[in-house]
């Protein structure tokens, strides 16, 4: 099993790839034998339901390498944060990635319900633009065009995101202090393909 550092460096190298266009995701009939029988993540990585964001691709990994969680806006209620958990527990994965990106449709949405409460959405979708909202709340001034606000409110939500994820839940809070668990903010930028580690 990697440690975080490793792992880190090994998804930094995959999005250099991607970037390039070299992509070496071959799989044959004995590696899908060997993933009908275990599989062996060395990230885990809560990222966005948007269809241009796939981790396996921006990170050029083959099946069985990520464990992905992917939910609109990347947000970490507690069906989130109990699958991470069981990854981590499951696997000794050591490295968490919470992946926003940009142009994201949720999060647009939640600085538009910000500004505009009169909105009616789904129940549903409220849900998650409730999750989203507190956590970029002071991270963009009305004055700012709608692009800019939603460029810090992305940001702001990867770094609310991973303050729930610790705050919600003891074993990850363990696992950082005792394990060599690390939690790491990124963002994809569709335009460039590249992750931004920060």
């Amino acid at each position: 099993m990697l440690n975080a550092d490793s792992a880190l460096s090994r998804l930094k190298r995959g999005n250099e790839l991607f970037r390039s266009g070299v992509l070496d995701l071959d799989l044959n009939n004995n590696d899908r034998s060997e993933l009908e029988k275990q599989q062996n993540p060395f990230a885990i990585i809560l990222g966005c339901s948007d269809s241009r964001v796939s981790p396996e691709l921006i990170f050029a990994q083959n099946l069985g390498r990520l464990f992905v969680i992917r939910v609109a806006g990347n947000i970490a209620m507690p069906s989130q944060i109990g699958t991470i958990e069981f990854a981590a527990n499951k696997f000794a994965t050591k490295l968490i990635v919470v992946l926003g990106h940009s142009s994201c449709g949720a999060i647009e949405a939640a600085v538009e319900n910000l500004e505009n409460t009169g909105k009616s959405l789904s129940p549903n979708l409220q849900v998650i633009i409730d999750g989203i909202k507190p956590g970029i709340k002071a991270s963009f001034s009305n004055k700012d065009p709608l692009n800019i606000r939603v460029q810090k409110a992305t940001r702001a939500n990867v770094q609310s995101t991973i303050e729930n994820l610790l705050n919600n839940s003891k074993i990850l809070q363990n696992k950082v202090t005792d394990e060599g668990l690390k939690i790491v903010g990124a963002e994809y930028y569709l335009k460039s393909g590249t992750v931004e580690f920060y």
